[in-house]
């Protein structure tokens, strides 16, 4: 007999990630439209080893940081050359 209460638990690959697939897989990161497109994939796939999708999820969230520092250090010089304008 089988419970109609059973929950199955998410599919979660552990697999191992060997050298050659972790070094393609950060020369392909390191390109930029192709990059940001497979680590939103490897991030969000159920299908990629555990390891790399972690990575994946740490890369994108480093993306937001720097892109949110770039933005402030931008914001922060154009206010500063704006007012410099007038000397």
């Amino acid at each position: 007999m089988s419970s109609a209460n059973t929950a199955t638990a998410p599919y979660i690959n552990n697999e191992h990630t060997s050298t050659g697939n972790w070094f393609l897989s950060i020369f392909l990161a390191g390109i930029p439209l192709v990059g940001l497109i497979l680590l939103i994939v490897w991030a969000f796939s159920h299908s990629t080893p555990l390891s790399k999708r972690n990575w994946a999820r740490a890369m994108l969230i480093w993306m937001v940081v720097a892109l949110i520092m770039f933005t402030l250090v931008a914001l922060v010089g154009g206010i500063g050359l704006a007012t410099m304008e007038g000397y």
